[in-house]
Protein backbone atom coordinates (compact mmCIF):
# COMPACT_ATOMS: atom_id res chain seq x y z
CA UNK A 1 0.00 0.00 0.00
CA UNK A 2 2.48 2.71 0.59
CA UNK A 3 4.49 1.47 -2.35
CA UNK A 4 1.07 2.30 -3.94
CA UNK A 5 0.75 5.61 -2.56
CA UNK A 6 4.80 6.49 -3.70
CA UNK A 7 4.18 5.46 -6.75
CA UNK A 8 1.16 7.51 -7.47
CA UNK A 9 2.48 10.79 -6.04
CA UNK A 10 5.27 10.65 -8.15
CA UNK A 11 3.11 9.96 -11.54
CA UNK A 12 0.91 12.70 -10.47
CA UNK A 13 3.62 15.34 -10.41
CA UNK A 14 5.02 14.02 -13.45
CA UNK A 15 1.47 14.81 -15.11
CA UNK A 16 1.03 18.41 -13.04
CA UNK A 17 5.28 19.04 -14.71
CA UNK A 18 3.41 18.24 -18.33
CA UNK A 19 0.38 20.39 -18.14
CA UNK A 20 2.26 22.82 -16.59
CA UNK A 21 4.93 23.04 -19.70
CA UNK A 22 2.05 22.11 -21.99
CA UNK A 23 -0.25 25.41 -21.13
CA UNK A 24 2.71 27.36 -19.40
CA UNK A 25 5.67 26.95 -21.00
CA UNK A 26 5.81 29.56 -23.91
CA UNK A 27 3.98 27.05 -26.05
CA UNK A 28 7.28 25.70 -27.19
CA UNK A 29 6.28 22.60 -28.24
CA UNK A 30 4.48 24.09 -31.28
CA UNK A 31 7.51 24.43 -33.03
CA UNK A 32 5.95 27.60 -35.03
CA UNK A 33 8.16 30.43 -34.99
CA UNK A 34 9.35 30.71 -38.62
CA UNK A 35 9.63 33.42 -41.12
CA UNK A 36 6.64 34.13 -43.24
CA UNK A 37 8.64 35.27 -47.14
CA UNK A 38 4.78 36.75 -47.44
CA UNK A 39 5.22 39.19 -45.26
CA UNK A 40 9.12 40.29 -46.53
CA UNK A 41 9.03 43.56 -47.82
CA UNK A 42 12.53 45.29 -48.28
CA UNK A 43 12.96 48.83 -49.57
CA UNK A 44 16.43 49.41 -48.70
CA UNK A 45 19.24 46.38 -48.76
CA UNK A 46 21.80 47.17 -45.61
CA UNK A 47 25.28 45.95 -46.48
CA UNK A 48 26.03 42.47 -44.65
CA UNK A 49 29.35 40.63 -44.22
CA UNK A 50 29.20 36.84 -43.45
CA UNK A 51 32.07 35.78 -41.12
CA UNK A 52 32.35 31.83 -41.52
CA UNK A 53 34.78 29.82 -39.43
CA UNK A 54 35.96 27.00 -41.40
CA UNK A 55 38.23 24.13 -39.95
CA UNK A 56 38.88 21.18 -42.31
CA UNK A 57 35.51 21.53 -44.28
CA UNK A 58 36.04 20.55 -47.85
CA UNK A 59 33.91 18.22 -48.13
CA UNK A 60 31.11 20.63 -47.62
CA UNK A 61 31.83 23.62 -49.00
CA UNK A 62 31.21 22.70 -52.68
CA UNK A 63 27.67 23.28 -51.48
CA UNK A 64 27.35 25.41 -48.03
CA UNK A 65 29.78 28.15 -49.72
CA UNK A 66 27.77 27.94 -53.28
CA UNK A 67 24.77 28.45 -51.24
CA UNK A 68 26.13 32.09 -49.77
CA UNK A 69 27.62 32.86 -52.62
CA UNK A 70 23.92 32.74 -55.22
CA UNK A 71 21.96 34.59 -52.38
CA UNK A 72 19.35 36.96 -54.29
CA UNK A 73 20.18 39.40 -51.91
CA UNK A 74 20.20 43.14 -53.98
CA UNK A 75 22.51 45.06 -51.45
CA UNK A 76 26.36 44.76 -50.78
CA UNK A 77 27.02 41.42 -49.51
CA UNK A 78 30.80 39.96 -48.62
CA UNK A 79 31.44 36.64 -47.54
CA UNK A 80 34.79 35.78 -45.30
CA UNK A 81 35.73 32.73 -44.63
CA UNK A 82 38.42 32.24 -41.95
CA UNK A 83 40.46 28.96 -42.77
CA UNK A 84 41.21 27.83 -39.34
CA UNK A 85 44.69 25.96 -39.92
CA UNK A 86 43.04 23.08 -42.40
CA UNK A 87 44.49 20.46 -43.79
CA UNK A 88 42.30 19.17 -46.26
CA UNK A 89 42.48 22.22 -48.98
CA UNK A 90 39.67 24.18 -47.14
CA UNK A 91 41.11 27.63 -48.85
CA UNK A 92 41.71 26.00 -52.12
CA UNK A 93 38.14 24.47 -52.40
CA UNK A 94 36.99 28.00 -51.62
CA UNK A 95 38.82 30.28 -53.61
CA UNK A 96 37.88 27.63 -56.73
CA UNK A 97 34.79 28.36 -55.80
CA UNK A 98 34.82 31.76 -56.12
CA UNK A 99 36.85 31.76 -59.04
CA UNK A 100 33.81 29.24 -61.13
CA UNK A 101 31.03 31.60 -59.80
CA UNK A 102 32.70 34.19 -60.97
CA UNK A 103 32.67 35.76 -57.37
CA UNK A 104 36.26 36.84 -56.44
CA UNK A 105 35.32 39.97 -55.74
CA UNK A 106 32.32 38.88 -53.10
CA UNK A 107 34.70 36.03 -51.32
CA UNK A 108 38.18 36.57 -49.17
CA UNK A 109 39.69 33.84 -47.24
CA UNK A 110 41.89 34.23 -44.23
CA UNK A 111 44.69 32.38 -43.00
CA UNK A 112 43.58 31.44 -39.36
CA UNK A 113 46.11 32.56 -36.91
CA UNK A 114 47.11 29.77 -34.16
CA UNK A 115 44.37 29.61 -31.35
CA UNK A 116 45.14 32.30 -29.17
CA UNK A 117 44.86 31.89 -25.33
CA UNK A 118 41.84 32.36 -23.61
CA UNK A 119 39.49 31.76 -26.48
CA UNK A 120 38.17 28.72 -27.91
CA UNK A 121 38.47 27.99 -31.31
CA UNK A 122 35.30 28.43 -33.04
CA UNK A 123 35.13 31.62 -31.70
CA UNK A 124 38.54 32.91 -32.42
CA UNK A 125 38.34 32.11 -35.91
CA UNK A 126 35.49 34.12 -36.00
CA UNK A 127 36.91 36.67 -34.00
CA UNK A 128 39.58 36.94 -36.86
CA UNK A 129 36.81 37.65 -39.36
CA UNK A 130 35.66 40.98 -37.23
CA UNK A 131 39.14 42.16 -36.87
CA UNK A 132 38.96 41.70 -40.79
CA UNK A 133 36.63 43.47 -41.31
CA UNK A 134 37.46 46.08 -38.90
CA UNK A 135 41.29 46.39 -40.90
CA UNK A 136 39.31 47.26 -44.05
CA UNK A 137 36.74 49.35 -43.06
CA UNK A 138 34.01 47.56 -44.24
CA UNK A 139 31.71 49.10 -42.14
CA UNK A 140 28.71 46.44 -42.61
CA UNK A 141 25.21 47.08 -41.17
CA UNK A 142 24.72 43.30 -40.21
CA UNK A 143 27.30 40.53 -39.44
CA UNK A 144 26.14 37.32 -40.88
CA UNK A 145 27.89 34.29 -38.50
CA UNK A 146 27.46 31.04 -39.96
CA UNK A 147 28.75 27.65 -40.18
CA UNK A 148 30.91 25.97 -43.13
CA UNK A 149 28.38 23.14 -42.85
CA UNK A 150 25.04 25.21 -43.95
CA UNK A 151 23.25 25.31 -47.13
CA UNK A 152 21.39 28.44 -47.06
CA UNK A 153 18.37 28.51 -49.19
CA UNK A 154 18.28 31.37 -51.84
CA UNK A 155 16.39 33.95 -50.19
CA UNK A 156 17.62 33.06 -46.61
CA UNK A 157 19.57 36.46 -46.70
CA UNK A 158 17.21 38.59 -48.15
CA UNK A 159 14.70 37.13 -45.64
CA UNK A 160 16.59 37.44 -42.44
CA UNK A 161 17.11 41.15 -43.23
CA UNK A 162 13.95 41.66 -43.93
CA UNK A 163 12.71 40.68 -40.87
CA UNK A 164 15.35 42.07 -38.72
CA UNK A 165 14.64 45.66 -40.82
CA UNK A 166 10.86 45.41 -40.16
CA UNK A 167 10.76 44.48 -37.04
CA UNK A 168 13.62 46.73 -35.97
CA UNK A 169 15.60 43.95 -34.41
CA UNK A 170 19.33 43.88 -33.28
CA UNK A 171 20.06 40.12 -33.87
CA UNK A 172 18.03 37.39 -36.01
CA UNK A 173 19.15 34.24 -35.37
CA UNK A 174 17.88 30.34 -37.76
CA UNK A 175 17.64 27.22 -35.62
CA UNK A 176 18.19 25.23 -39.15
CA UNK A 177 17.51 22.20 -40.20
CA UNK A 178 19.68 19.16 -38.65
CA UNK A 179 19.95 16.26 -41.12
CA UNK A 180 17.28 13.82 -40.64
CA UNK A 181 17.79 10.79 -42.95
CA UNK A 182 19.70 7.78 -40.82
CA UNK A 183 17.73 5.84 -38.12
CA UNK A 184 19.97 7.21 -35.35
CA UNK A 185 18.95 10.99 -36.65
CA UNK A 186 15.55 9.97 -36.73
CA UNK A 187 15.30 8.87 -33.19
CA UNK A 188 17.16 11.60 -31.78
CA UNK A 189 17.79 14.45 -33.71
CA UNK A 190 14.00 16.01 -33.95
CA UNK A 191 14.21 15.52 -29.96
CA UNK A 192 17.12 17.62 -29.77
CA UNK A 193 15.74 20.05 -31.19
CA UNK A 194 12.12 19.87 -29.00
CA UNK A 195 14.72 19.86 -25.85
CA UNK A 196 16.08 22.98 -26.87
CA UNK A 197 12.72 24.51 -27.59
CA UNK A 198 11.93 23.63 -23.72
CA UNK A 199 14.56 25.17 -22.73
CA UNK A 200 14.16 28.23 -25.05
CA UNK A 201 10.84 28.71 -25.46
CA UNK A 202 11.24 30.39 -28.35
CA UNK A 203 7.86 32.83 -27.81
CA UNK A 204 10.19 33.81 -24.42
CA UNK A 205 13.08 34.89 -26.70
CA UNK A 206 10.92 36.86 -29.40
CA UNK A 207 9.21 38.72 -26.41
CA UNK A 208 11.81 41.78 -26.10
CA UNK A 209 10.12 42.17 -22.27
CA UNK A 210 10.99 38.65 -21.28
CA UNK A 211 14.85 37.89 -19.94
CA UNK A 212 14.77 34.46 -21.69
CA UNK A 213 17.73 34.93 -24.54
CA UNK A 214 18.80 32.33 -27.04
CA UNK A 215 20.35 31.98 -30.50
CA UNK A 216 21.41 29.06 -32.96
CA UNK A 217 25.05 29.57 -33.79
CA UNK A 218 24.63 28.41 -37.46
CA UNK A 219 22.97 31.07 -38.32
CA UNK A 220 23.05 34.27 -36.46
CA UNK A 221 22.15 37.81 -38.31
CA UNK A 222 23.40 40.83 -35.62
CA UNK A 223 23.67 44.45 -36.11
CA UNK A 224 27.30 45.50 -36.25
CA UNK A 225 27.09 48.58 -34.07
CA UNK A 226 25.38 46.53 -31.05
CA UNK A 227 28.04 43.63 -31.70
CA UNK A 228 30.02 46.51 -30.61
CA UNK A 229 28.09 47.75 -28.21
CA UNK A 230 28.09 44.67 -25.95
CA UNK A 231 31.70 44.70 -26.54
CA UNK A 232 32.27 42.49 -29.39
CA UNK A 233 33.15 38.36 -29.15
CA UNK A 234 35.68 38.88 -26.53
CA UNK A 235 32.74 38.80 -24.05
CA UNK A 236 32.01 35.50 -24.90
CA UNK A 237 35.24 33.91 -25.71
CA UNK A 238 35.31 31.03 -23.68
CA UNK A 239 31.89 30.33 -24.14
CA UNK A 240 31.04 26.83 -25.51
CA UNK A 241 27.65 27.88 -25.68
CA UNK A 242 28.51 30.80 -27.30
CA UNK A 243 24.77 31.45 -28.99
CA UNK A 244 22.99 31.69 -26.59
CA UNK A 245 25.39 33.69 -24.71
CA UNK A 246 25.81 36.22 -27.16
CA UNK A 247 22.02 36.96 -27.27
CA UNK A 248 22.01 36.88 -23.82
CA UNK A 249 24.69 39.72 -23.96
CA UNK A 250 22.79 41.25 -26.81
CA UNK A 251 19.16 41.58 -25.00
CA UNK A 252 20.59 42.67 -21.62
CA UNK A 253 22.39 45.61 -23.73
CA UNK A 254 18.87 46.26 -25.19
CA UNK A 255 17.26 46.95 -22.39
CA UNK A 256 19.88 50.00 -20.77
CA UNK A 257 19.76 51.49 -24.08
CA UNK A 258 17.20 54.42 -24.12
CA UNK A 259 17.63 56.24 -27.14
CA UNK A 260 15.49 54.62 -29.80
CA UNK A 261 16.62 50.85 -28.97
CA UNK A 262 15.81 48.13 -31.03
CA UNK A 263 13.15 45.99 -30.37
CA UNK A 264 14.60 42.92 -29.42
CA UNK A 265 16.28 39.34 -30.47
CA UNK A 266 14.30 36.90 -32.48
CA UNK A 267 14.89 33.27 -32.75
CA UNK A 268 13.05 30.89 -35.16
CA UNK A 269 13.21 27.17 -36.94
CA UNK A 270 13.73 26.63 -40.53
CA UNK A 271 12.71 24.19 -42.73
CA UNK A 272 14.48 25.59 -46.08
CA UNK A 273 17.85 26.36 -44.75
CA UNK A 274 19.94 23.09 -44.00
CA UNK A 275 23.04 21.79 -41.87
CA UNK A 276 25.01 19.38 -44.02
CA UNK A 277 26.51 17.70 -41.43
CA UNK A 278 25.56 13.85 -41.21
CA UNK A 279 25.18 12.41 -37.72
CA UNK A 280 24.48 8.46 -38.93
CA UNK A 281 25.63 6.78 -36.18
CA UNK A 282 24.80 7.14 -32.58
CA UNK A 283 28.74 8.06 -31.75
CA UNK A 284 28.11 11.38 -33.90
CA UNK A 285 25.16 12.63 -32.23
CA UNK A 286 26.68 11.09 -28.70
CA UNK A 287 29.81 13.75 -29.16
CA UNK A 288 27.23 16.58 -30.45
CA UNK A 289 25.32 16.40 -26.93
CA UNK A 290 28.81 15.74 -24.48
CA UNK A 291 30.31 18.37 -26.18
CA UNK A 292 28.36 21.15 -24.23
CA UNK A 293 25.57 19.41 -22.29
CA UNK A 294 27.52 19.70 -19.14
CA UNK A 295 28.27 23.14 -19.87
CA UNK A 296 25.06 23.94 -20.22
CA UNK A 297 24.42 23.29 -16.10
CA UNK A 298 27.40 25.55 -15.76
CA UNK A 299 29.72 22.50 -14.35
CA UNK A 300 27.31 21.70 -11.36
CA UNK A 301 26.75 18.44 -9.65
CA UNK A 302 24.18 19.87 -7.99
CA UNK A 303 22.46 20.76 -11.65
CA UNK A 304 23.55 17.19 -12.58
CA UNK A 305 21.45 15.75 -10.27
CA UNK A 306 18.47 17.93 -10.82
CA UNK A 307 19.25 17.17 -14.22
CA UNK A 308 18.97 13.17 -13.93
CA UNK A 309 16.03 13.40 -11.52
CA UNK A 310 13.94 15.75 -13.50
CA UNK A 311 14.32 13.75 -16.91
CA UNK A 312 13.17 10.66 -14.87
CA UNK A 313 9.94 12.48 -13.67
CA UNK A 314 9.21 14.11 -16.71
CA UNK A 315 9.84 11.05 -19.21
CA UNK A 316 10.59 7.98 -17.61
CA UNK A 317 8.05 8.19 -14.72
CA UNK A 318 4.78 7.84 -17.65
CA UNK A 319 5.69 4.42 -19.48
CA UNK A 320 7.15 2.99 -15.96
CA UNK A 321 4.08 4.22 -13.96
CA UNK A 322 1.61 2.89 -16.63
CA UNK A 323 3.56 -0.50 -17.54
CA UNK A 324 3.97 -0.86 -13.14
CA UNK A 325 0.05 -0.08 -13.16
CA UNK A 326 -1.51 -2.44 -15.87
CA UNK A 327 1.19 -5.27 -14.11
CA UNK A 328 -0.54 -5.00 -10.67
CA UNK A 329 -4.34 -4.28 -11.89
CA UNK A 330 -4.03 -0.75 -10.54
CA UNK A 331 -6.22 1.49 -13.01
CA UNK A 332 -5.23 5.15 -11.50
CA UNK A 333 -1.25 4.38 -11.61
CA UNK A 334 -2.46 2.99 -15.08
CA UNK A 335 -4.54 5.98 -16.42
CA UNK A 336 -1.79 8.92 -14.51
CA UNK A 337 0.64 7.38 -16.68
CA UNK A 338 -0.79 6.59 -19.80
CA UNK A 339 -2.93 9.70 -19.57
CA UNK A 340 0.81 11.52 -19.28
CA UNK A 341 2.69 9.75 -21.84
CA UNK A 342 -0.03 10.14 -24.18
CA UNK A 343 0.20 14.43 -23.28
CA UNK A 344 4.21 13.79 -23.85
CA UNK A 345 3.27 12.22 -27.38
CA UNK A 346 1.17 14.72 -28.53
CA UNK A 347 3.46 17.59 -27.76
CA UNK A 348 6.34 15.74 -29.41
CA UNK A 349 4.19 15.63 -32.81
CA UNK A 350 4.43 19.52 -34.37
CA UNK A 351 8.45 18.80 -34.22
CA UNK A 352 8.20 15.70 -36.00
CA UNK A 353 6.08 17.08 -38.68
CA UNK A 354 8.88 19.86 -38.93
CA UNK A 355 11.29 16.72 -39.89
CA UNK A 356 8.86 15.30 -41.78
CA UNK A 357 9.42 11.97 -40.38
CA UNK A 358 7.16 9.63 -38.39
CA UNK A 359 4.84 10.70 -35.94
CA UNK A 360 5.12 6.90 -33.99
CA UNK A 361 8.74 8.86 -33.17
CA UNK A 362 6.23 10.29 -30.50
CA UNK A 363 5.67 6.94 -28.31
CA UNK A 364 9.37 6.87 -28.33
CA UNK A 365 10.28 10.09 -25.88
CA UNK A 366 10.93 8.06 -23.22
CA UNK A 367 13.56 6.30 -24.61
CA UNK A 368 14.99 9.23 -26.35
CA UNK A 369 15.27 11.02 -23.51
CA UNK A 370 16.88 8.35 -21.45
CA UNK A 371 19.63 8.32 -24.24
CA UNK A 372 19.75 11.98 -23.97
CA UNK A 373 20.10 10.92 -19.84
CA UNK A 374 23.41 9.32 -20.40
CA UNK A 375 24.93 11.32 -22.62
CA UNK A 376 24.40 14.74 -19.95
CA UNK A 377 26.20 12.06 -17.28
CA UNK A 378 28.76 11.44 -20.01
CA UNK A 379 28.98 14.86 -20.66
CA UNK A 380 29.52 15.59 -16.86
CA UNK A 381 32.31 12.87 -16.57
CA UNK A 382 34.12 13.96 -19.74
CA UNK A 383 34.76 17.28 -18.31
CA UNK A 384 36.17 15.54 -14.66
CA UNK A 385 38.62 13.90 -17.32
CA UNK A 386 39.69 17.74 -18.55
CA UNK A 387 38.16 16.30 -22.44
CA UNK A 388 34.60 18.92 -21.80
CA UNK A 389 35.19 20.66 -24.96
CA UNK A 390 35.97 19.77 -28.43
CA UNK A 391 35.99 21.76 -31.71
CA UNK A 392 37.26 20.25 -34.87
CA UNK A 393 40.01 18.19 -33.14
CA UNK A 394 40.32 20.53 -30.41
CA UNK A 395 40.07 20.15 -26.70
CA UNK A 396 39.74 22.90 -24.52
CA UNK A 397 38.42 23.77 -20.94
CA UNK A 398 36.31 26.54 -20.15
CA UNK A 399 36.57 29.14 -17.36
CA UNK A 400 33.53 30.68 -15.92
CA UNK A 401 34.78 33.04 -13.90
CA UNK A 402 35.62 35.97 -16.67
Amino acid sequence: MENTLIITIITTISLIIWLYLLLFRGKFWLSDQRIDPKEISLTTYPSVCAVIPARNEADVLPVSLRSLLNQDYLGDFKVILVDDQSDDGTAEIAYKLATTFRKTDQLTVISGQPLSSGWSGKLWAMEQGIKYIKEQNLHPDYILFTDADIEHHQTNLRELVGKSQQENLALTSLMVQLRCQSIWEQFLIPAFIFFFEKLYPFLWVNDPHHKMAAAAGGCILIRQDILEQVGGLEIVRQALIDDCSLAAAVKSKLQDISDNPPQGIWLGLSEKTCSLRPYDSLQTIWDMVARTAYTQLNHSLLFLIGTVVGLTLIYIVPPVSLIWGLTVGNRLITGLGGITWLLMSISYLPTLRLYKTSLLWSISLPAISFFYLLMTIDSALRHLRGKGGRWKGRVYSVDHSS
